[in-house]
């Protein structure tokens, strides 16, 4: 079992954000040490297009590939990592997670293992009342079973089947896949939900594949989507048990 950190340096709205510094230390250094953590994974792998960021991972002793520039989605440029790999489970962590804990990445490997028949899976966790308005959190609606009816930037309305009250989960972007079905998933096309929300997770749904949700407690996504959430997620840090202390993010 492998966990794979795409890490694009031309984001749109930040660019260069994999190598932007939140109390000190780079996002995709975080994000590394955080799930390497994860002792389930035999490894953390950056997976980029840029050689600014296969040069910062070499000097932090961070496995780092590089891939194809002009992958249209991180699954994308995950697969063409996965190829060369034999592990039977992918693990996609996200590279704008810098406060991701191991057992978040295990709660979506469990929800893979636990029904053989489950190609891919994910976590969410309660939305607070900013993210369900905010397009940046997306949020999921899923049946009594745990799989996923819906994704959406926008608030959800009622569906049929949906577990709890039907638009207050917010989705983590992490995804827990089998090797086989990731490199299906690639070659399927995008239809027009993937398309107009921009959630390449949509298209699993959109070709009839199942997508299991597990839940998480005791944590929630800090991502960083644009500069302004940098500030956000330091105050987090400062507000931790051991503050900033924390920096060092030893092994």
């Amino acid at each position: 079992m492998v966990g794979i950190v795409p890490a694009r340096w031309a984001s749109t709205r930040f660019p260069g954000k994999p190598l932007a510094k939140i109390a000190g230390i780079a996002m995709l250094e975080r994000v590394w040490r955080g799930a390497r953590r994860c002792r389930r994974l035999r490894d953390v792998i950056v997976a980029t297009d840029d050689r600014r960021i296969l040069e910062f991972c070499g000097s932090i002793g961070a496995p780092c590939v590089m891939t194809a520039s002009d992958h249209p989605t991180g699954s994308d440029r995950l697969a063409e990592v996965a190829r060369a790999l034999t592990d039977e489970i992918v693990v996609n962590i996200q590279g704008d997670e810098p406060l991701i804990e191991p057992f978040v990445i295990d709660a979506a490997v469990d929800a893979l293992l636990r029904d053989s028949r489950v190609p891919m899976a994910t976590v969410a966790h309660v939305a607070s009342e900013q993210a369900l308005d905010d397009p940046n959190c997306v949020k999921v609606a899923f049946d009594r079973q745990g799989f996923a009816l819906d994704f959406s930037r926008s608030r959800i309305p009622a569906l049929p089947g949906a577990s709890g009250r039907p638009n207050d989960w917010q989705h983590i972007g992490l995804y827990a896949y089998r090797r086989d079905f990731l490199l299906e998933f690639v070659s399927l096309s995008q239809g027009r939900a993937e398309l107009s929300q921009g959630l390449e997770q949509l298209r699993a749904l959109e070709h009839g594949f199942p997508v299991s949700v597990a839940v998480v407690e005791g944590w929630q996504s800090s991502a960083v989507d644009v500069p302004e959430d940098v500030s956000r997620v330091e105050a987090l840090l400062s507000r931790s048990r051991d503050g900033l202390a924390t920096a060092s993010l030893s092994d």
